[in-house]
């Protein structure tokens, strides 16, 4: 019989305390919090709220779930995993998004200055 090597109870507790940080950054730390998350991933409450504490993390389809919804639990996911520029490639289309959304800021205002 092979013996266990490794300490996973401290990789599941940072993988649960990651995900806590994550989900408390993007949703807060209130009771409709705890509804948003259940309401994504169809979990219960208790679930839900032992993930925010950071006590349990999320299990396989719930983690899916998560990470379709919350780009931050995305970030901590790929950061835990060592998969920055994953994340790079995933923030791309938003990034592009917002600096589009500022040059027509700058125009608008460039235009207001004009008249």
């Amino acid at each position: 019989m092979f013996t266990k090597t490794g300490n996973s109870f401290l990789t599941q507790k940072k993988y649960a305390a990651e995900i806590a940080r994550a989900l408390q950054m993007e949703l807060g730390e209130t009771h409709q919090a705890t509804k948003t998350l259940m309401r994504w991933t169809n979990a219960d409450e208790r679930t839900v709220k032992n993930w925010m504490a950071g006590s349990n993390g999320p299990r396989g389809e719930h983690l899916v779930a998560l990470v379709k919804h919350s780009d931050f639990a995305l970030a901590a996911l790929l950061g835990m995993a060592e998969r920055p520029q994953a994340l790079t490639a995933s923030e791309l289309p938003l990034l592009r998004q917002n600096l589009q959304m500022a040059i027509d800021r700058i125009d608008s205002c460039m235009c207001r200055a004009q008249t």
